[in-house]
């Protein structure tokens, strides 16, 4: 796995830097730095301070992901499914999370809420033409090549 440098700046409330829990862990985790517990009810969203800022280096962005086990085992995701931190954001990193289950969820500080994965980022140089190359495909989407 390839590494690189990330400037992290630990604010006042945080509760612990970002950790990846694996040897071969892709994203790491975010931990909630909430001073009292967040109780969610079924449906509710709130944003969740996480205590942190970065520096991404030129060429990545953060994408900030649902946690697998809360998502299947609470209900709790993220409100925008995937966050993307851009390079030159220097804000705190919050995270947006939803409930979607039939049960309220609370919230401690130090849970983790989320993982953050760094990746490199292509620009687009656009070119408009006529026309698309053909593919067996075309247009279909939206569950056009079924489901077995």
């Amino acid at each position: 796995m390839k590494e690189l440098k990330l400037k992290i700046q630990k604010l006042p409330h945080c509760f612990k830097l970002p950790q990846y829990q694996t040897q071969g862990a892709a994203a790491m985790d975010l931990y909630a730095a909430n001073s009292e517990d967040i109780t969610l009810k079924p449906l509710e969203r709130t944003l969740i301070p996480t205590g942190i800022k970065i520096e991404l280096p030129c060429g990545f962005e953060a994408q900030i992901r649902p946690r697998s086990g809360l998502a299947i085992k609470s209900g709790i995701t993220l409100t925008n499914c995937v966050g993307t931190i851009d390079e030159d954001y220097r804000g705190e990193i919050c995270v947006g999370i939803i409930n979607v289950s039939d049960k309220a969820f609370i919230i401690q500080r130090g849970d983790r809420i989320a993982q953050m994965l760094i990746s490199p980022v292509y620009k687009a140089n656009l070119e408009l033409v006529e026309e698309l190359s053909q593919t067996q495909r075309q247009e279909g989407g939206f569950g056009s090549t079924g489901i077995k």
